[in-house]
């Protein structure tokens, strides 16, 4: 054989393996993901019969629906934080409505993996995380954003986000109802009132709007022939904004719907319960979204991500538990955290001297919210209507099989103390294991972790010494009577966290917590903390004698001022300023004259001063 000839030949040969390597190489899919906005399992293919969904109920016909899955937070932007990250915000100090931190340089948003791997991704268009950008997350990221526009073959993960079903939704008037109020089926925790039934009715309404934009959707695919070639995934993005859903993580404000459908094409990707029309028990959450997708694309999940890919190459082992928590919302401050297995829900109130139903001005513009409130002070509600206006207990316990609508507490009963144990344990662990920063309080989280990020800090055990903070926080928010010694010797602690929680703690026992402390608050009035000062002046304030009270107020007041003591710290001591209620009244000049801005803040949260504000000096007048 000439030269001329084999080289003709080894040409072929690898031209050959090439294009065997290339016909090889599997097709990479299209995703959409098409979302709506505070709304929960209301559709049809859920077994609703009040709903109406076609499109949707269409594609889990096509496609799977999961029963069980949770949006870890019951409020858009902590939930939406969760998904673009892949870890709990709760770890990232972002787990308070519109704060703003960042992630540790390593670390990069979901979009930027597939961007690197050539994906087209675009999101139209909301974003609203907690969380600052680390350089270019989206390649079109505006209301113009569309898969349409990437270049030819290019793959493509694309988002659109219906806002039509949104919490503000549900309360515009005028209305043409389309379902009949008198066919809603109210919850036991609601009254059944007019108002609240037209808002239910009003809701169903706007998820069938809501249906036909993602039909809509779904048609553009079809229409450009790749349907065969797009996986599709539908989800709300947390419960109804009706009340003690959205805002609250219990089963009714976390439990969301989750459509996914894989074409045959991409049948290796599937899951192992994947069953086209079918539904799975796999209990799946938000924190698991992003991780999943970089499964589905070929892509390992970065070790820092806390989900667990549910599909694609990277499938792991299927999650006995999923988690879900709430933090400040808007201007109120709280701290819950949550876990179902997917028939029980264990709650953990870490701020149970506070009631559920806070006075969130947004929240009261629902009329449901209003009424609710109005019937509670008339006496004209029974024991679970009752409950959200109410303090809170320390655990709560719910069985979702017997209880749905999660009115029966069974954390005391005596049967069911072996699964508020394996709960407890479940919710513990979690917390210890991604180093849950919520145990500081919101300023504190910044001040801890300035140079750095409150993950880098959290995982510090000289910056952060949660097992000490935890501690200190499940003796306070338990209420026992016998762990008042404990608390009085948190507050000698050398770790300002620890002596908050012992404030804190002797502050959720009333009377019984100042009568003997006393002495202990009056120092802690000028603790270096603001966190401790701020508890210490409440204690004092709300459950002391008129001495205590004229202690406590110019402490409070001289903590207000968000463009001295930043928003979070301003936040936190109008909170228990109001709480104080008439005892407050001598301070109604001060309280007007406060300025209401942080110019440092996040401009998202520029609203909420002024509400606390607003909201105390009303009911002081």
């Amino acid at each position: 054989m000439n030269r001329l000839v084999l080289a003709t030949a080894l040409l072929a040969s690898v031209l050959c393996s090439a294009l065997v390597i290339v016909a090889e190489e599997p097709a990479r899919p299209n995703i959409l993901w098409i979302t709506s906005e505070d709304n929960g399992p209301h559709l049809g293919c859920y077994g609703d019969d009040y709903a109406t969904t076609p499109n949707l109920d269409a594609l889990a016909v096509r496609g799977m629906i999961y029963r069980t899955c949770w949006s870890n937070a019951p409020v858009c932007a902590p939930a939406r934080t969760t998904i673009i990250s892949g870890m709990y915000p709760t770890s990232l100090g972002a787990e308070h409505m519109r704060s703003m931190t960042r992630l540790p340089d390593a670390f990069k948003m979901y979009p930027q993996y597939l961007r690197e791997a050539g994906y087209y991704c675009t999101n139209n268009s909301k974003e609203d995380y907690n969380l600052e950008k680390p350089g270019k997350v989206w390649d079109d990221s505006s209301g113009k954003a569309h898969w349409k526009n990437r270049a030819d073959g290019q793959p493509f993960f694309a988002i659109f986000n219906h806002t039509i079903s949104h919490e503000s939704k549900l309360r515009t008037r005028p209305h043409k109802a389309v379902h009949d109020p008198a066919k809603v089926r109210v919850p036991a925790y609601h009254p059944d009132t007019p108002e609240v039934r037209q808002d239910w009715a009003q809701y169903y309404d706007r998820l069938t709007e809501m249906d036909v934009l993602a039909g809509a959707n779904l048609q553009e695919i079809a229409e450009a022939g790749l349907a065969d070639d797009t996986i599709v995934f539908y989800y709300g993005d947390h419960g109804s904004g009706m009340p003690r859903s959205k805002r609250w993580p219990y089963n009714s404000g976390l439990h969301v719907p989750l459509i996914v459908y894989i074409p045959e094409k991409f049948q290796h990707l599937r899951p192992d319960d994947y069953v086209a029309g079918g539904s799975t028990d796999r209990l799946v959450s938000f924190v698991d979204l992003a991780p999943t997708l970089l499964s589905l694309c070929g892509i390992e999940p970065p070790a820092h991500m806390q989900g667990h890919a549910f599909a694609g190459k990277f499938t792991a082992p299927r999650q006995d538990f999923v988690y879900g928590y709430r933090g400040r919302m808007d201007e109120r401050y709280d701290m819950v955290r949550s876990v179902t297995d997917g028939r029980y829900v264990y709650i953990r109130n870490y701020m149970p001297h506070k009631i559920y139903g806070q006075y969130i001005d947004y929240m009261f513009q629902t009329p449901t919210t209003r009424i609710w409130k109005e019937l509670f002070d008339a006496g004209q509600l029974n024991e679970a209507q009752s409950h959200f206006w109410k303090a809170k207990p320390g655990e709560e316990l719910y069985d979702l099989k017997n209880d749905p609508d999660e009115v029966h507490n069974l954390a005391n009963s005596p049967e069911h103390q072996e699964i508020r144990q394996r709960m407890r344990e479940a919710q513990q662990y979690l917390a210890v294991k991604i180093r849950d920063i919520g145990f500081l309080p919101e300023g504190e989280i910044h001040l801890r972790s300035a140079g750095s990020t409150p993950y880098e800090m959290a995982h510090d055990d000289a910056q952060y010494p949660l097992a000490k903070i935890m501690a200190v926080a499940e003796k306070a928010s338990l209420l026992r009577i016998d762990a008042i010694g404990n608390l009085i010797s948190a507050t000698l602690d050398e770790d300002s966290a620890v002596r908050y929680w012992g404030a804190m703690g002797l502050l959720m026992r009333g009377e019984t917590g100042v009568s003997v402390s006393r002495g202990l608050l009056w120092k802690a009035l000028n603790d270096e903390s603001p966190g401790v000062r701020i508890a210490a002046a409440e204690a004092l304030g709300r459950y002391g004698n008129k001495v205590d009270v004229a202690a406590a107020l110019p402490v409070l007041l001289d903590l207000a001022s968000p463009t001295e003591n930043g928003v979070y710290t301003s936040m936190a001591a109008l909170n228990a300023i109001d709480s104080l209620g008439a005892k407050a009244a001598s301070a109604i000049k001060q309280i007007a004259e406060l300025p209401t801005q942080d110019p440092k803040a996040d401009g998202r949260m520029k609203g909420y001063v002024p509400n606390l504000i607003k909201k105390t000096l009303a009911d002081l007048k």
